[in-house]
């Protein structure tokens, strides 16, 4: 264990006081919350390659812990504002069908969640983030309109990943360093 893989863990163990932190209706708990696990999830990959200190299983772990934040993340937002997600109903689909989707290629062919890692993904994530925020926060929605065409981007190279590859691989940057 070391502090990039921590921090993933964290990660991990902050989304079911996430969720419970939604369902008691603590919209200011849940944000912080939310914030602060963002915030994990951008240092633990920085950490890690800054401190080298980059494994298969931080890979993994990152991976895991991505899953469990974006879902809780997800139902807390739909207990706390529905009516906000009822709005951007088809860019939620899509950002939610364009993280499913290439994890599912994935899992098909090799049997277990990839964890690429590309660049394209973590502008979606950023720009994904932003979209959330002005969403929740300020009621915008087109900030998550432009993260569904990034997250469509990013799924697309994913799974053309996972088809090109023969075994999986972690921390593939792009589908030209395939």
């Amino acid at each position: 264990m070391n502090l990039p893989n921590l921090l993933s863990v964290l990660r991990l163990l902050a989304t079911p006081l996430m969720l419970w932190l939604a369902w008691q209706g603590r919209t200011d708990a849940f944000l912080l919350l939310t914030f602060a696990a963002w915030f994990t999830d951008a240092l633990d990959g920085w950490l890690a390659r800054r401190l080298n200190q980059c494994t298969a299983l931080g890979a993994r772990l990152d991976s895991w812990g991505d899953l469990a934040f974006y879902t809780a993340l997800s139902l807390g937002a739909w207990w706390l504002w529905p009516e906000r997600l009822r709005a951007e109903g088809l860019a939620i689909v899509l950002i939610v069908t364009s993280y499913l989707l290439p994890a599912l290629v994935g899992v098909l062919k090799f049997r277990r969640l990839p964890s690429y890692h590309t660049w394209a993904v973590k502008g979606a994530a950023v720009v994904t983030a932003g979209g959330v925020i002005a969403l929740l926060l300020f009621d915008l929605g087109w900030p998550l309109r432009i993260a569904a065409v990034v997250c469509i981007y990013a799924a697309l190279e994913e799974i053309a990943i996972s088809l090109k590859l023969r075994a999986l691989r972690d921390d593939i940057r792009s589908y030209w360093r395939v």
